[in-house]
């Protein structure tokens, strides 16, 4: 292309000059009548787009809880859980994912920030959205590069005399990465330019008639909307169906002289729907069907309760006294059945495997009692170094965790002296002990005060599965039969009860109610209530898993069977 100063005429140009002086006077060239734009001459045009600004705006990352993006103050770092603060409480993003309250917050503001994009940008932003030129900070000028062949639009028959960067083409092959770019920021396709409609430039109205989508009264111009109609789509779409967990206790009952003592189990919710409760040196029995509470049995001024725990039938109850007796109670007749020997300190925990009977005690002795034989107890375990206040047998598997003062957690295998396994990874006692009904050999524990931790084990290998900070002191532990998820209750210093999904370890729900440190806790016979008791002297019943789905078949069935009947 060869480039001629403006004054001197092209060769072509002087011999058309030439021969024109021949066969008459010269003349200017004619031009074309052209529709006029008007603009100001005093007011600097520009785009309503600000391509800076849809580039920042672009490159937010909406999809994780690490970023946000910052619309003065209303897309804020959710890093605390508050809108425009700074992370100043340290709040990582596993608390975050970790905390509903947080995680519908973010979700919140997710929306509003998509809402306000598309209410700045139109259709030029779709959302969410990742840049892919991230590296690209600085954008071409709008000026007209050198040169420049312009654009025409045959179907208005008209031209602008407003230089943009959407009317020309450059022959330069640095124009096809930027147009590649803006395509990218502004989410249109490559090579399908808009017209571009600055702010302070107007022109006559065109004569066409108006196209066939401007009649349809779908458009947006005939919206009484004050938002776009993709903001109302997003408004208006259903938010994603999330459990309804009821915070509060749907009953409360009081519970006088309930110990606040972090080493006692005792509250046992039995296979009869019947609930035991050692206050002081009483134990009382509630029943879940009428209501009713029925006193079982005192041991006096010179004793009291620090363990009760049902049979697998529900028929018998065991009781561990503070003195180191254990007795075994039948809770139809309201009489001792036998009184066993063993320990030399309290019994502070019980657990049943069929006939056997598995004690632990303040004297850091774990006795096997075979109620069957006279023989007050058949084993005698010696592995903890401090007091045992947890033990769970897991049914199916025939194995026993352990967890004592000690901060060791162990696993035994039946009946044998041996340890399987024993684990010394918590810092604080471990009393939280719970199995999983629904994966073989997975072991939930929870530490003290000093730990405040959650870990899940694989007692088929011995590994280490799950390992979450909680934040406070672990009382219990309780798996959900119907759904594979499990409870935890705390202590110092929220006492609260939290819900956990086991496949990502977050929570589901967070409850709170007790003042006291949540020390204990039972779940119904069919697997939809937990039972907390604290040391406020409370006893609340939660309703926070759904039946099973074999349960709602077999209702559904029944009630279809009803609609049948004439």
């Amino acid at each position: 292309m060869n480039y001629n100063h403006p004054g001197t005429p092209s060769k072509s140009t002087q011999s058309t000059a030439s021969s024109s002086n021949i066969f008459g006077s010269p003349s200017t060239p004619r031009r074309n009548k052209k529709k006029v734009v008007y603009s100001d001459r005093y007011i600097p045009t520009r785009n309503g787009r600000d391509l800076q600004t849809a580039f920042s705006l672009a490159n937010s990352d909406f999809g994780s809880f690490h970023t946000s993006s910052s619309i003065g103050s209303t897309a804020s770092n959710l890093d605390d859980g508050r809108p425009g603060t700074n992370n100043t409480n340290n709040v990582n993003s596993n608390q975050i994912s970790n905390d509903p309250d947080l995680v519908r917050e973010h979700e919140a503001n997710q929306t509003f920030d998509s809402v306000l994009k598309t209410e700045l940008f139109g259709d030029n932003m779709s959302l969410p959205y990742t840049g892919r030129r991230n590296n690209i900070s600085i954008l071409r000028p709008s000026t007209p590069p050198p040169n420049p062949t312009r654009r025409s639009n045959n179907s208005s028959g008209s031209r602008r005399h407003s230089f943009s960067e959407d009317e020309y083409l450059d022959d330069n092959e640095d124009d096809d990465d930027y147009e590649s770019l803006r395509a990218d920021l502004l989410h249109t396709p490559s090579r399908t330019p808009k017209r571009n409609i600055n702010l302070f430039t107007y022109q006559s109205p065109s004569k066409s008639r108006p196209s066939s989508s401007s009649l349809n009264v779908q458009n947006e111009l005939y919206s009484l909307s004050p938002v776009r109609a993709d903001s109302q789509s997003l408004l208006l779409s259903p938010p994603k169906k999330t459990r309804n967990i009821p915070k509060i206790p749907y009953r409360v009952l009081d519970a006088p002289d309930l110990a606040d003592d972090f080493y006692l189990n005792l509250v046992d919710w039995g296979s009869q729907d019947v609930m035991a409760v050692g206050l002081g040196s009483s134990v009382y029995l509630w029943s879940g069907a009428s209501g009713t509470v029925n006193h079982l049995c005192d041991l006096g001024t010179n004793d009291s309760i620090c363990s009760v725990s049902w049979i697998g039938s529900g028929t018998h109850l065991a009781i561990g006294t503070n003195s180191g007796l254990v007795e075994i109670w039948d809770a139809t007749t309201c009489k001792c059945t036998r009184t066993m020997t063993g320990h030399s300190l309290r019994a502070s925990s019980l657990a049943w495997n069929k006939h056997i009977l598995t004690s632990g005690s303040r004297d850091k002795t774990i006795l096997h009692r075979d109620v069957r034989e006279a023989a007050h107890y058949t084993k005698r375990l010696d592995a903890h170094t401090q007091e045992v206040c947890g033990l769970k047998w897991n049914l199916e598997e025939d194995k026993l965790a352990s967890g004592g003062n000690d901060n060791k957690l162990i696993v035994w295998e039946g009946l044998s002296n041996k340890p399987l396994y024993e684990f010394s990874e918590h810092k604080a006692a471990v009393k939280a002990i719970a199995w999983s009904p629904h994966q073989r050999g997975i072991l939930a524990s929870g530490g003290g005060t000093a730990d405040r931790r959650i870990k899940v084990w694989n007692t088929s290998s011995g590994q280490k599965i799950h390992d979450v900070d909680t934040g406070s002191q672990v009382c219990n532990l309780a798996w959900s039969k119907n759904s594979n998820e499990f409870v935890s209750t705390h202590g110092y210093s929220k006492h609260q009860i939290i819900i956990w999904k086991y496949n990502t370890m977050q929570q589901v729900a967070s409850l709170t109610g007790h003042t006291y440190r949540v020390l204990y806790l039972s779940m119904s016979p069919d697997g939809q209530t937990i039972v907390t008791g604290a040391g406020d002297e409370t006893l609340r019943f939660w309703n926070v898993f759904d039946k099973t789905k074999l349960e709602q078949n077999t209702s559904s069935a029944l009630l279809d069977a009803f609609t049948q009947l004439r």
